[in-house]
């Protein structure tokens, strides 16, 4: 394997992990409605894997656009020599693009969905704010899994597009795959383990605090890495 996207695989990995342990609508959810509706833990599994899934894929196809990009300039005679090069300077400015974006949805105290158990047994969603206090939502859509899975379909992680972009350039087939492959596997694996904990009472860190900094986070992490490539030779 490539130097280059070994520093890309770790990458993918800690934004999937960051990106689902910071998130408690990545579990809370499945959570809150296996506990409900008196979910078997397999069929509460069952479901997160469905939607976690679905919210891959759905971040996968966000980044098919990067993709066509970087496979029509691989085609290039002229990009053959300087590809290599291009393909990381291009994850350093999506890098800092997401940094800065990610920052200015902090500051602006971007809202959120948020997740609530009623005394009825019912799961409720509704958008909300960090540091809003208690809200008396007037508009509240019921859970369901069908819901849920629209959530997570309609809800991509963006820096899943710098993440697949940089192989393709490099007209890497094998490098898409692999880039998915992985992060599909620890977004699963971090969301099964946060359910399972949460299905028996027991919950990891507090993160929420970091949830409304994810973006910047992951922005963060794609400039560190192209940054690496470009100075120091990953």
């Amino acid at each position: 394997m490539e130097p280059d996207l070994n520093a890309l695989l770790i990458a993918a990995i800690s934004i999937s992990v960051l990106h689902t342990l910071t998130g408690p609508d990545h579990y809370i959810p499945f959570i809150a409605i296996g506990k409900a509706k008196k979910w078997s833990l397999r069929r509460t599994l069952f479901w997160t894997v469905i939607c976690g899934t679905g919210h891959v894929l759905s971040s996968v196809l966000l980044g098919l656009g990067g993709v066509a990009l970087g496979f029509s300039l691989s085609k290039l005679g002229w990009f053959e020599e300087v590809r290599g090069g291009l393909a990381a300077w291009a994850l350093f400015i999506f890098g800092f693009v997401f940094l800065m974006i990610g920052l200015y949805q902090a500051y602006r105290n971007k809202t959120h969905k948020h997740f609530d158990v009623y005394e009825s047994g019912d799961v409720y969603v509704y958008e909300h704010k960090h540091n809003q206090g208690p809200v008396m939502p007037t508009e509240r859509k019921k859970v369901t899994p069908w819901v849920l899975l629209i959530i997570f379909l309609l809800g991509p992680c963006e820096p899943m597009i710098p993440l697949l972009t940089y192989p393709a350039i490099l007209n890497s087939t094998s490098g898409i795959i692999l880039i998915t492959t992985v992060f599909l596997f620890f977004t699963l694996l971090m969301m099964v383990i946060m359910v399972v904990l949460g299905y028996y009472g027991y919950s990891l860190i507090k993160t929420e605090f970091l949830e409304k900094y994810m973006t910047a986070i992951a922005g963060a992490t794609i400039l560190i890495c192209g940054a690496g490539m470009i100075f120091l030779g990953w």
